[in-house]
């Protein structure tokens, strides 16, 4: 038995296949992933699968590449687990082959077909898998830049005034984005005065210190003067604790007291209008 009988009995039972590679994976979600997964999803992906398989030339085919390459991705936007997958696939080869041979007695099953189906699959199979990979790995690079670039925004709040709001934790990847959107940013917005807000930062230790230091004497090297605000009492405590000298950086326990510095320091205050 050759490829092409496989590839003809796959167009022939196209439509039957589907719903069965639908309810394998639906079967192996419960038991492996729980995903949420709509019954619309299950059916998309596996009558995409089956045109995959129909239009099967070479697996180097660049086609076939490109073709399969979208039928991954679309299964990393949808959210379907790389396991289930993989293993709705596997089972997949094994209801194939069932399907051809049933009606068959077992003497006269052609065992042959095992290594035809294996060769027509498992080449595209290899390369969903490749691929699924491929898009995970871009997909993540996406949102890590996207990630970086929302980290340490540098937000103008009054003229020549800019405050960098930092939230969670601060690594040495993290500071070196915070030193460049700092330097940047006050030469972008021409401040006089940066306030660096620390309040939503969970844990302030020797080395997320020496990086606010750092971005400090980033700042005053440019010509504008940066004030840390946000400390916390239990922050205090771990910096008197550590020894770690601020001397030479301005603190303000909140940032609405250091956004009234600053305005101080750029000879403006704010004041009521009576009525």
């Amino acid at each position: 038995m050759s490829n092409q009988a496989v590839l003809k009995f796959i167009s022939e039972h196209q439509n039957e296949l589907s719903e069965n590679l639908a309810g394998i994976l639906k079967e192996m979600n419960g038991k492996i992933s729980n995903a949420k997964l709509t019954e619309h999803m299950y059916q998309t992906i596996s009558n995409e699968y089956i045109h995959i398989l129909m239009n099967y030339s070479a697996a180097d085919d660049e086609n076939v590449i490109d073709t399969i390459y979208q039928f991954s991705s679309k299964a990393v936007q949808r959210s379907i687990p790389l396991k289930l997958l993989s293993s709705g696939l596997a089972a997949f080869w094994k209801h194939l082959y069932y399907e051809m041979n049933k009606g068959v007695p077992e003497d006269k099953q052609c065992y042959d077909l095992i290594w035809q189906i294996d060769k027509l699959i498992e080449p595209i199979n290899s390369e969903i898998l490749n691929q699924y990979a491929i898009s995970w790995e871009k997909t993540v690079a996406m949102q890590k830049v996207a990630l970086q670039e929302l980290s340490a925004p540098l937000i103008p709040v009054f003229d020549n005034i800019t405050v960098m709001p930092l939230v969670g934790t601060i690594d040495t990847e993290r500071a070196k984005k915070i030193m460049e959107n700092l330097l940047s940013g006050v030469a972008k917005h021409r401040s006089e005065v940066v306030l660096i807000d620390i309040t939503g930062v969970p844990v302030v230790d020797t080395m997320v210190a020496h990086h606010i230091i750092q971005a400090s004497e980033a700042v005053r090297l440019v010509g504008a003067k940066c004030l840390l605000v946000g400390i916390r009492p239990e922050i205090a405590q771990t910096i008197v604790n550590l020894g770690i000298d601020l001397t030479q950086v301005i603190t303000k326990n909140t940032l609405q007291k250091g956004i009234q510095t600053a305005l101080e320091m750029t000879d403006r205050k704010i004041v009521s209008l009576e009525e």
